[in-house]
């Protein structure tokens, strides 16, 4: 299925800390997975949910990104959390770059016995 993104979403991998408060207003904060990341969100996966709409902050080393919760869902044995971040707090390459990153759109198809394969 092709890419619908008006910007590029990097696969990666890398441990980062992810802040919240929950509905009785207590602060939260959880090492997280960074699973993917765009200029305009990420998605990481937590071992407990998050409310939609909670605003939080995403602390990736040195760099901080603030948003708010898009969605929420429970995926094999974690949650799912997708980040939207606000328009003063894009990510970028110059500001984190995670331990593992990939460009879906660079990786190339291959052949394997006669058939094509990504």
């Amino acid at each position: 299925m092709p890419e619908k993104r008006a910007e590029p979403r990097y696969l990666c991998s890398d441990l980062v800390i992810l802040r919240w408060s929950d509905e009785a207003r207590r602060r939260r904060e959880e090492t997280v997975v960074l699973e993917n990341i765009s200029t305009s969100g990420a998605c990481v996966q937590a071992e407990v949910p998050v409310d939609e709409n909670s605003e939080v902050t995403l602390l990736c080393g040195e760099a901080e990104f603030h948003g708010y919760v898009r969605s929420c869902y429970l995926r094999d044995e974690g949650y799912f959390v997708g980040i939207a971040f606000h328009a003063d707090s894009h990510w970028s390459k110059a500001k984190f770059q995670p331990a593992h990153l990939l460009d879906p759109r660079t990786v190339q198809p291959r052949k394997l016995a006669g058939k094509m394969v990504m």
